[in-house]
């Protein structure tokens, strides 16, 4: 099998034609897997799946994250549901890599639309690869042998009460990343810094820290190093979380949208 590849921008997202992903042999997992790796974003159309075929697809790739904080499915821990409505307005409407907070983050994500708004609530990719080789070298000697401490109290802890907080916070410490990781299997070099996240810079000043991290967010945001996705019921986007940073629009309420994600989990970064 050769997979139809269609890319979306020179650098970064292709969408796929002719998979289907609840089918695919061993030989057809790896080309798949290549092209993650390769394009970081893929983009997989008329997927009719199963909830319990999207984790069993996740698991292909290796273990799973069970989402200590996110909402999940009753029968599905392993399935982070986003349901935004009127009611409820999350749509994680900023710049992020998925679980920094964790001492061993994420590979990848395996996002599927269930319900998808008539018009707005696209996600934004952006090409934390490219964004690094667009720094100066000047910035980028300056930031090379950085590290960052990352937080999950920045985001999910803020509505916690202080004795939750506190225990949570004894299971998911800081944990600490270089700002500038290198990709395992593709061997680039990608920012990986991010203000959902990320609260400061190792052993510079707080004013120094928020200067990086401000710099770098600049860098990730630039729309020359983005692709856009247009969701479709039953799309199916997979993005590499050591490459890549994301952003949902929250342009669609007071209308309906939801989705629901395997996060599977990555290696410690270096």
């Amino acid at each position: 099998m050769t997979i139809e590849v269609k890319k979306l921008t020179a650098t970064l997202g292709a969408e796929l034609s002719d998979v289907d992903i609840a089918h695919l042999d061993d030989a057809e997992l790896t080309e798949l897997r290549a092209l993650w790796v390769e394009h970081k974003v893929l983009v997989l159309r008329d997927q009719h799946i199963s909830t319990a075929e999207h984790v069993a697809f996740g698991r292909r790739f290796g273990e799973l994250e069970i989402h200590p904080f996110a909402p999940d499915t009753d029968k599905h821990p392993e399935i982070v549901a986003i349901h935004s409505n009127a009611e409820s307005t999350y749509a994680a409407s900023s710049w992020h890599s998925d679980v920094t907070w964790r001492a061993i983050p994420s590979m990848g994500s395996i996002l599927r639309a269930k319900i998808v708004p008539p018009v707005g609530g696209d996600t934004c990719f952006s090409d934390a690869c490219a964004a690094y080789d667009r720094l100066s070298d000047s910035w980028k000697e300056r930031i090379d042998k950085l590290f960052a401490v990352h937080d999950f109290t920045m985001t999910f802890g803020v509505h916690m009460k202080p004795e939750e907080r506190a225990e949570q916070q004894k299971k998911f410490p800081p944990a600490r990343h270089p700002v500038v990781r290198t990709h395992p299997e593709s061997g680039r070099k990608a920012i990986y810094t991010n203000r959902t996240f990320t609260s400061y810079i190792e052993g510079v000043s707080k004013e120094e820290s928020e200067e990086i991290l401000d710099r770098l967010e600049r860098a990730i945001i630039n729309p020359s190093v983005q692709c856009r996705i247009r969701w479709q019921v039953n799309t199916i986007v997979m993005w590499d979380n050591r490459s890549t940073q994301h952003h949902a629009t929250d342009d669609f309420f007071p209308n309906e949208r939801r989705v629901e994600r395997v996060t599977v989990v990555g290696d410690r970064p270096f």
